[in-house]
């Protein structure tokens, strides 16, 4: 038996990432700035034009879900992160929207086996939601952390499970985790120079 558990460490070949929704941009800039801060203080290139993140900007909280399970089914990435937040108004439109996309991001993770990390702020203010991006801390450092321990783990089980699989059926088995990152399989292009109707032709090419 074997006991596994994500490191935050040997950071420098993961790949990540960060759907952010543009709605209530005061609360979601900040949230980004948290993520990247804790992804740089631990060896991720964060920038835009480097070959570890991957940075989509979205309407709002609601299209975050769908974009993310794309960027999850490309297995182009070791882990997602969505941010957003949602402020409770007047009307019930709070509770359908942050249900939704609560419901999304869970989906985008446990259909594709990629970790997706849910880093939408659900608030009654927007006192609340700036409090918890970084006027009392900054939520979007425990979101970064989060990616980093599920990417990381998410790579020993795929080695580990491989190599059992591998050693129990030898008739192709072998190809368990193929083009995930950290497989030394090649990869499509980055997102960088590629728009999402590719990527959706490449995911569904790989289908």
């Amino acid at each position: 038996m074997a006991v596994f558990e994500g490191t935050f460490t040997q950071t420098e070949s993961l790949r990540f990432a960060l759907v952010i929704g543009r709605f209530n941009d005061l609360v979601t800039t900040k949230l980004l700035e948290g993520c990247q801060d804790c992804l740089k203080r631990h060896g991720v290139d964060v920038n835009p034009q480097g070959s570890q993140v991957d940075y989509v900007w979205v309407p709002g909280s609601f299209e975050v879900p769908v974009v993310a399970r794309q960027l999850a089914l490309s297995h182009r990435y070791d882990a997602i992160i969505c941010l957003g937040a949602v402020i409770r108004g007047q009307t019930p439109h709070f509770e359908y929207v942050s249900s939704e996309v609560a419901k999304g991001i869970a989906a985008a993770g446990f259909q594709t086996g990629v970790p997706v990390v849910f880093g939408v702020l659900t608030t009654d203010t927007m006192q609340q939601a700036l409090e918890r991006a970084g006027i009392k801390s900054n939520l979007g450092w425990e979101y970064a952390m989060s990616a980093i321990e599920m990417g990381t783990l998410m790579r020993q089980l795929r080695t580990s499970l491989g190599n059992q699989a591998t050693h129990n059926d030898s008739s192709g088995v072998s190809q368990l985790g193929s083009g995930y990152p950290g497989n030394s399989q090649s990869f499509p292009p980055s997102l960088k120079s590629a728009n999402l109707g590719d990527l959706a032709k490449e995911s569904e090419g790989m289908g």
